[in-house]
């Protein structure tokens, strides 16, 4: 009897240490896992505040371009969108660009182009957008057609023989697209309400390479 108790500890001493053993062993995997996420978090944060600076540096940029202007545009300074009211380009319920709208985008658009594309930027850039936006009379279908034809009418005319020549014009084939948005994106005046004017739009946006990347590293550490 008392060599079979001997026996019966020496077991339980046997799988405490075993325990102790397999404990030491997570708690040394879950430090090493903590350490790699960590320095995983520190080299994605420098990443973002890479972006975010390549971003604010294009954005002064643009806002120094056109700061003195008479050009009826709008920059946001949180994206570097550029906004300006459809009216400039074109007549209600058209896709034709108007004469002054031409004369708008031969202005314009060559100054914003080479902002952009210029060398400290163009490695950074994975596209820039032209955005056609309404208001939200007629059908959805309607109005996206519309859109649509906007803003491929401002691409076209860009590349057309009537658009003048500009350094960056024929590198820029390589990132700029045209999209349709319909009366998806409503803006608000000041007070806060629906403004269908300045919804009835035109929008240059860009996009950086590491933008969508970016975004996910950030949702990831606010959680």
């Amino acid at each position: 009897m008392k060599y079979r108790k001997r026996e019966e500890v020496n077991y339980w001493m046997s799988y405490a240490d075993l325990m102790s053993a397999m404990l030491m062993v997570f708690a040394l995997l879950l430090t090493l896992v903590i350490l790699d996420y960590k320095e995983l978090l520190e080299k994605k944060e420098k990443e973002i505040e890479q972006v975010v600076s390549v971003k604010t540096e294009i954005i002064k940029a643009l806002t120094e371009q056109f700061k003195e202007s008479n050009m009826a545009i709008e920059i946001d300074q949180q994206t570097g969108a550029i906004r300006f009211p459809g009216s400039v380009l074109f007549s209600s319920n058209s896709s034709e660009i108007a004469p002054q709208g031409k004369e708008f985008l031969d202005a314009f658009i060559p100054k914003y182009l080479d902002i952009l594309l210029q060398e400290k930027f163009r490695d950074e850039i994975s596209s820039v957008i032209i955005e056609g936006h309404t208001d939200n009379k007629g059908s959805y279908i309607y109005n996206m057609r519309l859109s649509q034809d906007r803003a491929f009418s401002v691409l076209d005319y860009i590349y057309s023989e009537d658009s003048p020549d500009f350094p960056v014009k024929k590198l820029s084939q390589k990132y700029i697209t045209a999209n349709g948005r319909s009366f998806n994106q409503p803006l608000n005046n000041e007070k806060g309400e629906y403004d269908p004017d300045k919804s009835r739009r035109v929008e240059f946006l860009f996009r950086l390479k590491d933008d969508e990347a970016i975004k996910a590293v950030q949702e990831l550490v606010q959680e």
